[in-house]
């Protein structure tokens, strides 16, 4: 067995990067900690009174503060010790570059592990995918700004370093992004371009996770969706929704509020009706021969995401395709 310190290691992989202007004054602990998401603090600790941390090229004590500009280099002698499990998936990658990479999701992935032992994520796919180019394993790790359903298909950008995600968090919280779904929906709205401005809350069952947009929800929050129909069937229509507001389940649920579910939805039917309870079992019937097409998943995808770029400062707009199921379903509709 070796008896090597693991501080010791030879020619290991180094890290440099220029403090942030918001960051200016903290302790070099703080900001070494932002860049390296995957070791705990006291890792970094570790890391830091071995000599393997620099600023402006001369060792750091572990209660020096930083100041913007300054350069610190960071020797990796240790590997992370917070480390997200690395799955080998086929991600359809939309965009990358050395600060974000945008993914086109497939519907049935879920985006973070909710259980400590999960590791087939959209997160845990990234993680893989930036370790292949990374000079360490886990030297980057995949930061997640917004979230899709689990059966909603269509873009999601994950971040590379702190900055851009503490910048499109931002974005995000201030709605400066804009988003852009299509949603095939039950019916022909009475307006083919509108917004559905309606507070949406909590079912009143506490234990659910299902939302409301009736006036008994519980502590409801403003939502607003603008949309457009961009084509009408026999029975029903598709729609690209823009949502301003970012409430869990707002599009399937706004929709459903004004009689226009989303085909395939298993929870919301239309004007509130709640088509399954919490645990799954089912409170309504569905149409016995609807004149719209089956899909076995409520019918949204996420088709492109418009905003600023966190460093750049350069407008990017980062597009999803449509995946099979929606795609061939208007390809047998227009025959």
């Amino acid at each position: 067995m070796s008896n090597e310190n693991p501080l010791s290691a030879s020619c290991p992989p180094e890290l440099r990067f220029a403090v942030a202007a918001y960051l200016g004054g903290r302790r070099i602990d703080a900001v070494v900690s932002r860049e390296l998401r995957n070791h705990t603090r006291f890792r970094i600790h570790r890391l830091v009174r071995a000599g393997a941390v620099r600023i402006d090229g001369q060792v750091a004590d572990i209660r020096q503060r930083v100041y913007p500009g300054q350069l610190v280099s960071v020797r990796l002698l240790e590997p992370p010790d917070k480390l997200l499990r690395a799955t080998p998936a086929t991600l359809e990658v939309v965009y990358e570059d050395q600060w974000l990479v945008a993914v086109n999701k497939p519907s049935g992935m879920i985006i973070h592990p909710a259980e400590v032992d999960r590791a087939d994520t959209l997160v845990n796919a990234l993680q893989w995918h930036l370790d292949q180019t990374a000079v360490a394993v886990g030297l980057l790790r995949p930061g997640i700004v917004h979230r899709l359903d689990r059966d909603t298909s269509g873009v999601v950008v994950a971040t590379k370093d702190h900055l851009s995600h503490r910048r499109l968090s931002i974005g995000f919280q201030e709605r400066t992004i804009r988003k852009t779904y299509l949603a095939v929906v039950e019916g022909h709205p009475a307006k083919d371009d509108g917004t559905i401005d309606t507070p949406l809350g909590q079912v009143t069952d506490p234990e659910s996770h299902l939302v409301s947009a009736a006036d008994d929800a519980i502590n409801p929050r403003p939502a607003r969706t603008d949309y457009s129909v961009i084509e009408k069937f026999d029975g029903w229509s598709v729609i690209e929704a823009r949502p301003l507001t970012g409430r869990l389940h707002q599009i399937r649920v706004h929709f459903a509020s004004i009689g226009h579910p989303l085909l395939g939805d298993p929870f919301y039917g239309p004007h509130g009706e709640i088509r399954r309870d919490r645990n799954g079992t089912l409170l309504v019937d569905p149409p016995a021969d609807p004149p719209w097409p089956v899909i076995d998943r409520h019918a949204l995808h996420a088709r492109s995401l418009s905003f600023e770029h966190p460093i750049t400062g350069h407008p990017l707009t980062v597009e999803s395709p449509l995946p099979e199921d929606l795609s061939q379903m208007l390809v047998d509709a227009r025959r």
